[in-house]
């Protein structure tokens, strides 16, 4: 997300669209102010910590304040259990294909590096679901994953902010 509260509120709206039970975030809060936005959320939302998270104090009283709807796990990674579905969640990806290769799991998520992929080790699903914030591709992305079907889809937002442009290009080359 990456402090990024234009898309993170278009996703919150684009993410109603569809049958979603829990939203899954990989890490880089930066700040609490995108933890109160996602507390705030209607789906549930479960957190792990990514490298650039801020105040991780005060995110964890965020998520355990009455009627937050956000709940943080421990690490940089964690596992679920949904509908039947065994699920790796980390922000590195160095820890995502040994945990797809183990055969424990039918998904593994990670972020960490901004960039959207599937990939595919044996029956594991490997996915990256790129980056709300689009401050490094330019395109915010999520994805949303089928438990019933073990499937993934990746979906580019509309209409979102981005500070990758070509003049932030231009004076960083300079």
């Amino acid at each position: 997300i990456h402090e990024n509260f234009h898309n993170l509120v278009i996703f919150l709206n684009e993410v109603k669209k569809y049958d979603v039970k829990k939203i899954l975030f990989l890490g880089d809060f930066m700040n609490n102010g995108v933890a109160k936005t996602l507390a705030k959320s209607e789906v549930p939302v479960f957190a792990v910590w990514g490298n650039n998270d801020g105040d991780k104090v005060a995110i964890t009283k965020t998520a355990m304040s009455e009627g937050s709807n956000l709940t943080v796990g421990f690490d940089t990674f964690d596992i679920l259990d949904v509908d039947g579905r065994r699920i790796f969640l980390t922000h590195y990806p160095l820890l995502a294909k040994p945990m797809a290769k183990s055969g424990d799991f039918d998904v593994v998520f990670y972020g960490h590096n901004h960039q959207k992929n599937i990939d595919k080790v044996n029956e594991c699903l490997v996915v990256n679901p790129g980056e709300i914030s689009a401050h490094k591709t330019g395109v915010a992305s999520f994805a949303i994953y089928d438990t019933e079907n073990n499937a993934v889809e990746l979906i580019d937002l509309q209409e979102t902010i981005s500070t990758k442009t070509e003049q932030s290009q231009k004076h960083l080359e300079n």
